[in-house]
């Protein structure tokens, strides 16, 4: 019953009868709780008007009102769902005036049956929440929303402290309250990298968040190895949600919720319930991400709907009852394999789905008739109703559907490395070494700020001591101290991911092993003090992994809608409709981390600062070996290796027949050509260490003309710092007996590129020669470092890649499941033609000796037999022709789903292998080696291949705007159609005038990229260098089945824990199994493989490797089942979510 002062109520006071209601837009929402949620949205009720039938007395009206700011009362969530609701024939909707609301005292207000109440800002006023739980008790009706819990809910104090009674995961926490009675809640203490909350360490990154719900300034502290800073969001304006900001410190007023910071590939799920056993769930980009806001057209926040797992589900229903909200939206973040609650925002409702306004007014309608009905006698009965069937997303049509990309990369141009060692005797070097625990392994690695100023400060003291001796053997530690003060003193601050200090243990000192040692070896135990520096990605290693990123996206399904237009926009399409499963794994190095953090921002168009990309896209901890290799734990196959190259490379003599038959048995024309440019190895070392001592007295000279005084070379390098450099290099290169040490090779032809390429403004004269012959000399020491003949380069490649094989065959397989993190719901997507189409990316950030290993694993691991293909021969001839996998080298494995071929086919699913030797070095162009272009099979196949649709096309004749691709990773301005794998891979190709097929095309040509800012200066830029190009994708091979590579990886793996035990025995400390089982590794059972019989239609329920691993449900999202990874079994354990 209603009384006069409501809407939809009837003046004359009759029960029956309800004004109909009006139906108006209200207006839109915004500035409601917690942004970026679906905030709570309402709407005018719509009563049904009734004839009166006076001949028989009117049927009881069950009235539900409204109770809220009009804001929400009137937005459009509301009206759409209360229309609905006013279709079932007992319910009318009254909406309580705001004014009514503010002004009149409760026993004034409508009368309702049921109550819709709940908090939440005016636009001038605060919703009045006392006088609502007031009226409730005044007239006790049917609460969809409990209202004293909403106290609580502006709270997240209690939000937290209620999560955590029910069981439900969320965040490690720790509470600071600033209150002067209670004290002993207000224990911080900042550290550099950590915050310390009442005794609980959160080191960073972590969340920063205010105890008051209704306040987002929330803040993420980021950790010094991946930038500092931090983010800072806020309820949206406009187009932004966070903005970075290079403050590191926390706020020292207000009481906060201080939070593990959780990893979620840049997605938030937001999650809302209608009653405990309805929950619709929508993802959108992390607000942390770059805070950017993506809108639509109607200039609405671009969410989609997302599956949820059936874990997930029961969250949803946990957070329903344990806050007593029956409409109740929730903040979920999907990481390391599990769901974790971190909001909960009470009252909100899905903006723009029509199926849910659909859903949410037959849920409520029903709860409201169900708990009603009966005592006022009203007939009625739940109604039966099927289920909807869920659609089981599977590829239609007729054409080859993406399913996976996996990459293998190598990072981007860096500073070249360098490496200092000392023995120090010193016991305030003892003391630092038992203070961060290094007696236990004999090793210790410093890399923090605060680890690297102790190390500063000890070498600061012993400096001030020693100024007052004269004592010769003091003088020269004196030079290795002063050089440790000015590394760690370099660029004005710390950096972790700039400079390492490793100390070891040497019980009894250091034998004298090279020219940079002292004389006489002490007695009695010691320290060797290794300093790392260098080695960081420069500003031209961050825009080519940027480009190449950007240019990564043309290998995915064409797309249509706000991103249509450029190249590549069908990628941004797949992942912003979440059929795109994205994850980023890098090594632990710093330049490698970074290099992942670009290609990121380029492959999914972000904005911003690399540092938050970093924190949430890519991972790299707990990783056991995958991509990191300790370069000091060298396998026996590796040491005896090196020792036969330093041997050939020691003879002052022409390289005979038989040298080139121990140096390249493999008969690579790389290598051919390399010995034959250098002739006597000898002699040629001669030259370079000549070159070398001219190149420094060049730069001495330099640095007496006083024009020099102020010269800043590349990335801010100094002329002293690029002759210590080079000076290092003449001393360690040959020592006091004239022997060369071969393994400054490396770093001589290291230091020489980077000059050449970013330094050449200086006009040093014959840098040009001495890069020629470093570079002829590291063509030979390099690759042969992995290796010298077959045996021997599996050998090595096994040992270092035998994680990373495996991880890669479970990618392959999984792909046929139908689960995966934050996937479109096709039952609420709306506008997206293809819902069912989803693909897995899978990228690997990692060194040189990572993707030289797995090179030889695929080349010398019997994949294929190079006389019986002749595609798999080419192949191999144009490996062996290339000379170096320079930076951005790329492996990159691509399975495709064949849907016309029978389910139980070996031709169902097809993989193609390509191939890029990554940036093009100074001389390239005229001795680079041409490989077969880019060749998807279809391409090759018929000519009806050439214009064929995709299931979501790009607008054929779109000019390419919005990408400067053209400039950057060029794509040549010659004749352009559009060529597709069969179905779906959206390339751009080229096509001579008179080809028809295009059968072979450049994915990604390329062309140097200059800063526009720039102006040229001969081969160089001032401040910055040129960006070289990157060689495009090269085809290996492109009809290899799934079955194929599957047992293919299997012998592999296999052979590697069964034949090798020396090398796995070293596996052991290479991948620290102690944690793992890594060294057990013939413990791994085989996984299935996929015979031509085995193969499901549907997707299979359990996951098609079996017993080898996790079932592919557990990803980032968590499993959907109880199954779980199985702790006992060592065989695919990785600690990261796969």
């Amino acid at each position: 019953m209603s009384e006069p002062g409501g809407e939809g109520w009837c003046q004359s006071g009759n029960p029956t009868s309800v004004f109909a209601y009006e139906g108006h837009q209200g207006p839109e929402e915004g500035g409601m709780k917690n942004e970026g949620e679906m905030r709570k949205g309402e709407e005018e009720g719509q009563g049904k008007e009734e004839d009166e039938d006076y001949d028989s007395p009117p049927e009881r009206q069950i009235v539900v009102g409204i109770c809220s700011m009009m804001k929400k009362s009137k937005s459009k969530p509301m009206t759409q769902i209360m229309e609905r609701l006013c279709k079932f024939e007992y319910i009318t909707v009254v909406i309580f005036p705001e004014e009514v609301i503010l002004n009149e005292p409760v026993d004034k207000w409508p009368l309702c049956d049921c109550l819709v109440s709940f908090h939440s800002k005016g636009t001038n006023e605060r919703f009045p929440l006392d006088k609502a739980v007031e009226y409730a008790n005044l007239r006790n009706p049917l609460l969809i929303n409990d209202l004293n819990m909403q106290y609580y809910i502006q709270d997240r104090r209690e939000v937290y402290r209620i999560l955590q009674e029910e069981g439900i995961d969320l965040p490690r926490y720790a509470v600071l309250t600033r209150d002067p009675d209670r004290p002993e809640e207000c224990n911080l203490v900042e550290g550099e990298d950590h915050v310390e909350v009442n005794g609980e360490v959160f080191p960073k990154p972590f969340v920063e968040k205010p105890v008051c719900a209704e306040d987002h300034n929330v803040y993420i502290y980021y950790p010094t190895s991946a930038g500092g800073g931090s983010q800072r969001l806020f309820r949206k304006i406009g187009s932004r949600s966070s903005v970075y900001s290079p403050e590191s410190c926390v706020r020292k007023t207000g009481s906060y919720i201080y939070e593990e910071f959780m990893p979620t590939d840049g997605t938030d799920v937001k999650v809302y319930t209608v009653g405990p056993d309805y929950a619709h769930a929508e993802a959108r980009k992390s607000p942390a991400l770059d805070g950017k806001v993506e809108r639509d057209s109607e200039g609405k926040e671009i969410r989609y709907p997302v599956m949820l797992t059936a874990m997930e589900k029961l969250v949803a229903r946990k957070v329903c009852l344990a806050f007593k909200q029956t409409v109740c939206g929730f903040d979920l973040l999907r990481a390391n394999g599990h769901s974790f609650v971190c909001d909960v925002n009470g009252f909100s409702f899905v903006k723009n789905s029509m199926k849910y306004y659909d859903d949410c007014a037959k849920v409520l309608g029903n709860m409201v008739m169900r708990e009603l009905a009966p005592q006022f006698h009203i007939p009625w009965s739940i109604p039966m109703e099927a289920e909807d069937i869920p659609i089981v997303p599977t590829t239609s049509g007729t054409m080859m559907e993406l399913r996976c990309v996996i990459a293998i990369i190598r990072h981007g141009d860096r500073t070249p490395k360098q490496k200092m060692k000392m023995e120090v005797r010193h016991p305030l070097f003892f003391e630092l070494f038992e203070k961060y625990g290094g007696y236990k392994s004999g090793k210790l690695k410093l890399k923090k700020p605060k680890q690297l100023q102790e190390v500063l400060d000890i070498a600061r003291l012993l400096l001030v001591e020693l100024g007052q001796h004269t004592d010769c053997e003091i003088e020269e530690k004196k030079g290795k101290l002063e050089q440790l003060k000015t590394v760690l003193e370099m660029y004005g601050h710390f950096s972790g991911i700039n400079r390492k200090v490793q100390l070891t243990y040497l019980p009894n000192g250091q034998p004298k092993a090279s020219s940079e040692e002292e004389e006489g070896p002490k007695e009695g135990p010691s320290l060797l003090l290794v300093l790392k520096w260098g080695g960081e990605l420069t500003p031209a290693g961050r825009v080519q992994a940027e480009e190449l990123g950007r240019a990564f996206r043309c290998m995915y399904p064409g797309g249509q809608g706000d991103y249509a237009g450029f190249p590549g926009c069908g990628l941004l399409r797949l992942h912003s409709t979440y059929r795109h499963d994205l994850k980023i794994y890098a090594s632990d190095e710093g330049r490698v981390q970074m290099t992942a953090a670009a290609f990121a921002k380029g492959l999914l168009a972000l904005e911003g600062e690399l540092t938050p990309i970093l924190v949430q896209m890519v991972k790299s901890a707990n990783m056991n070996g995958m991509l990191d290799s300790d370069s000091e734990s060298l396998t026996d196959c590796q040491q005896r290796v090196k020792a036969r190259l330093h041997e050939i490379m020691q003879k002052d003599q022409d390289f005979t027949e038989a040298d080139y038959q121990k140096l390249a048995p493999t008969g690579s024309p790389s290598l051919v050509n390399s010995m034959k440019i250098i002739g006597n190895p000898v002699r040629t070392c001669d030259q370079v260490y000549a070159l070398i001592q001219r190149l420094t007295s060049q730069i001495r000279k330099r640095l007496e003309d006083p024009k020099s005084a102020d010269l800043q070379l590349y990335h801010s390098e100094t002329l002293e710092l690029m002759l210590q450099r080079w000076s290092k290099l003449e001393r360690d290169f040959r020592n006091k007996s004239g022997r060369y040490d071969i393994s400054k090779i490396p770093d001589i032809y290291d230091c020489v590129k980077y000059d050449t390429q970013h330094n050449a403004t200086l006009g040093l004269e014959d840098t040009l020669e001495l890069f020629r012959l470093s570079r002829a000399l590291a063509d030979i020491v390099i690759p042969q470092e992995y290796g010298i003949n077959k045996p021997e380069k599996m050998d090595i490649a096994q040992a270092y890649c035998l994680p990373l094989m495996k991880k890669i065959q479970l990618d392959l397989q999984r792909t046929h499941e139908d689960e995966a993190v934050n996937k479109l719901h096709p039952l609420y997507s709306r506008g997206v033609m293809s819902p069912g189409r989803h693909v897995r990316t899978r990228l690997y950030f990692t060194s040189e000796s990572h993707v030289h290993s797995l090179l030889s694993i695929f080349r010398y691991g019997g994949l294929l037999d190079e006389v019986k293909d002749q595609q798999w021969k080419q192949a191999m001839d144009y490996l062996s022709a290339v000379s170096e996998l320079n930076y951005m080298t790329q492996i990159v494995i691509m399975l495709y789903e064949d849907n016309n071929k029978d389910p139980g086919s070996e031709e169902r699913f097809h993989v193609e292998l390509h191939f890029s030797p990554g940036v093009k070095s100074c001389e390239d162009e005229e001795n680079v080696p041409l490989g077969f272009g880019f060749r998807p099979a279809s391409a090759e196949n018929q000519e009806k291949q050439t214009n064929q649709g995709s299931l979501e096309d790009l607008s054929q004749d779109e000019p390419d705007r919005a990408l400067p691709l053209s400039e950057l990773i060029s794509i040549r301005r010659s004749p352009m159609i559009r060529n597709r794998k069969t179905g779906s891979m959206e390339v751009l190709s080229e096509t001579s005038p008179g080809s028809s097929k295009g059968a072979s095309y450049r994915l990604f040509p390329s062309c140097s990229r200059q800063s526009p800012e720039i102006k040229p200066t001969g081969l160089g830029f001032e401040g910055c260098s040129m960006v070289p190009s990157i060689y495009p994708l090269e085809t290996l091979h492109n009809s290899l089945s799934l079955k194929q590579v599957d047992e293919f990886l299997n012998a592999v793996c296999e052979d590697s824990s069964d034949a090798h035990a020396k090398t796995m025995k070293a596996l052991s400390v290479l991948f620290d199994t102690s944690s793992q089982g890594y060294g057990q590794a013939h413990t791994y059972p085989p996984p299935k493989a996929l015979s031509s019989s085995e193969t499901p239609v549907r997707p299979p329920i359990h996951p098609l490797c079996l017993s080898s691993g996790p079932p592919s449900t557990v990803s980032s999202a968590g499993p959907s089942s109880p199954t779980s990874v199985n702790p006992s079994n060592p065989a695919i354990n990785f600690s990261f979510s796969e």
